[in-house]
């Protein structure tokens, strides 16, 4: 019987008279069918049925404090005099024995000989089960012997048991990240990075080289974080969310290193990548996109801010694009010290401080725009300068802004003026093929990008023998083509 039947005649079939009936039998069932589908996938040697039963776990995290839920299946799954069975034990909270003894009793016997696959996913749900009572305190130290089993695992074993050692490998660097502990961890999760390097664990790369990158950018270490990304082994990644998560670190590298192109083409590739469910990934991949847009001198769409359910979490940002577009001095001053606390916890105050140039060049802008010829103590008197010498910071200012070819003018020092000159037509030069192509990029980078993520399901025995009739046909046409060759051959 195929794992997807098994699944089926689980679900559809009628619960036994002497079952539990409570809502814990539901889920104890759904372990049950996820603890077979490990199996499955460990003597098979096929992962998706592993990446399967970790899509089944997410949806029953919730449940997982139900009374007895976790000690009946450590029953079901594992030998009650083990070890390993013994030690998950003792961190329920027994409650209602006779429950558990019912569950005891509608399971079948347990296993004698437990895969490695499954004992890593009775630690993940252990895992799961501690950080949901928030006992932080005894999840770090159970996370770490988590993956000290992980660290053990066979060189056989890693290739299916990959999915649920990063899953491990997540949750040890989240409960030290939580607890504020998280340089503690650095050198171990760099020596788990070497071992899943020397054993071809593409899952485990990616996701100990996110959680690396995630370690150092959390203490700033910005140029760390680039050595380790660009001396990292490249290699095709496997799940999407890391792929956004990697995406978005690089943007964040990006932004500081002022190379703000090549970080908005990472933040937005993230941002569009993320799944639906991300919500508050995706709110902060939109606030770094805004930053760098208008880093960029770029105004970004009123779209951004209307998305659903971001309006909220983006109306700091909003408020300062709309300083920055007006070019007000004062009132992205007073924004920015209003809000200085908000943007100090999305750790983005540095970036909005680079923004006050910005807004001085929108600003000196639309000077030039609107005066041919204007002085420049009334330029400083509306750019609003708060200087010793505004006078003399307006004209370096305006003589970079010139140099730059932000605005269109002449300075005229003998008599203190700025005097504007004619707009040409923009329609005349390159700029627009140049914008016209960078459209034709991105659609043609999101056409390959969309052909990359194409997948497709495994092919039916009537399928696998049409090929392999076809592989026939195929061969046999060459050796009738190859015998014609000979016959002209000699015949010549």
């Amino acid at each position: 019987m195929s794992t997807e039947a098994q699944i089926k005649s689980t679900s559809s079939s009628p619960a036994p008279s002497n079952s539990i009936t409570s809502p814990m039998e539901g889920s104890l069932k759904s372990l049950m069918v996820i603890a077979s589908l490990i199996e499955t996938g460990s003597c098979k040697k096929e992962v998706f049925h592993i990446a399967r039963a970790v899509r089944l776990t997410n949806s029953l995290k919730k449940k997982l404090a139900e009374p007895n839920l976790l000690q009946a299946f450590l029953d079901f799954a594992l030998s009650p005099r083990s070890e390993l069975h013994n030690r998950l034990s003792g961190f329920l909270d027994h409650q209602g024995g006779e429950l558990g003894m019912e569950a005891d009793s509608a399971t079948s016997a347990p296993a004698k000989r437990v895969s490695p696959e499954l004992e890593i996913y009775c630690y993940l749900l252990m895992l799961l089960f501690l950080i949901d009572q928030n006992r932080y305190n005894e999840a770090k130290a159970f996370s770490s012997a988590a993956v000290v089993r992980v660290e053990n695992l066979s060189r056989g074993a890693v290739e299916t048991a990959g999915v649920l050692a990063s899953r491990v490998y997540f949750y040890y660097s989240y409960i030290h990240e939580v607890i504020d502990d998280l340089a503690e961890i650095r050198w171990d999760l760099l020596h788990l990075l070497t071992i899943s390097t020397l054993h071809h664990d593409d899952l485990g790369q990616e996701a100990l080289l996110n959680l690396l990158l995630r370690n150092y950018l959390h203490y700033n270490f910005y140029d760390q974080a680039e050595k380790l990304r660009s001396k990292a082994l490249r290699f095709q990644s496997h799940t999407i969310q890391q792929v956004c998560r990697y995406l978005f670190y690089l943007g964040k590298i990006r932004t500081i290193q002022l190379k703000y192109k090549d970080a908005r083409e990472s933040l937005l590739h993230a941002a569009r990548k993320a799944p639906v469910a991300a919500h508050g990934f995706r709110i902060l991949c939109s606030k770094w996109a805004v930053l760098v847009h208008l880093l960029l001198g770029e105004i970004p769409e009123r779209t951004i801010f209307k998305q659903s359910g971001m309006e909220r979490a983006l109306r700091p940002y909003f408020m300062l694009t709309n300083a920055v577009r007006i070019g007000d001095l004062e009132l992205f001053r007073n924004v920015a010290e209003d809000l200085a606390g908000f943007f100090g916890s999305d750790k983005t105050y540095n970036l909005i401080v680079r923004l006050r140039h910005n807004v001085i060049r929108t600003g000196l802008r639309k000077i030039s725009i609107s005066y041919s010829r204007i002085s420049l103590a009334d330029v400083a008197e509306k750019l609003k300068l708060d200087s010793a010498n505004p006078v003399a910071d307006v004209e370096s200012i305006t003589a970079k802004a010139i140099r730059d070819g932000a605005i269109h003018a002449i300075l005229d020092h003998a008599n203190g003026w700025l005097v504007s000159k004619d707009t040409g037509d923009i329609y005349s030069t390159a700029k627009p093929l140049a914008v016209f192509s960078s459209r034709i990029a991105f659609c043609l980078n999101l056409h390959n990008d969309a052909v990359k993520a194409l997948r497709f399901p495994p092919k039916t025995q009537e399928e696998k023998d049409s090929d392999e009739y076809w592989r026939e046909s195929q061969v046999l046409d060459e050796e009738i083509a190859r015998e014609y060759m000979d016959e002209d051959e000699t015949y010549f």
